[in-house]
């Protein structure tokens, strides 16, 4: 059974990249372009693993992050922050809310890939 992968972004060609590339690599995938979207997403896909922009319409990606650490059924979703949001700042807040990984935009496909499967082999 493949693995469930969410993209959150809002920037079409960046999610139409991610899906390609995820997708190719095997896993399965769903997209949701705000930070509702992505919450009301999990509670569907079920996703072993979250690409997470921070900058989103509406909830952004920080809040997606905590939500998904609050929620007792989600704690073991992996959350991979995809970001421009590159300052220090940015990056310690992240580690504070448990991301897995923090990529900054602009990042390379071998970054994504190596991050993900690192996370998801893990509990493989």
């Amino acid at each position: 059974m493949p693995r469930r992968v969410l993209i959150v972004d809002d920037d079409p060609s960046i999610v139409v990249a991610l899906e390609f590339l995820m997708e190719q690599n095997g896993f399965e995938v769903l997209v949701a372009r705000s930070g509702e979207e992505a919450i009301e997403s999990i509670s569907k896909f079920q996703p072993h693993l979250i690409l997470l922009d921070i900058m989103l319409p509406g909830i952004d990606g920080f809040e997606v992050c905590e939500i998904v650490r609050l929620k007792p059924d989600w704690r073991e979703i992996k959350v991979v922050f995809l970001t421009a949001k590159g300052s220090e700042e940015d990056i310690a807040r992240g580690m504070v809310l448990k991301a897995d990984a923090y990529i900054v935009k602009p990042f390379t496909n071998t970054q994504v890939v190596e991050a993900v499967n690192r996370l998801l082999k893990r509990d493989a």
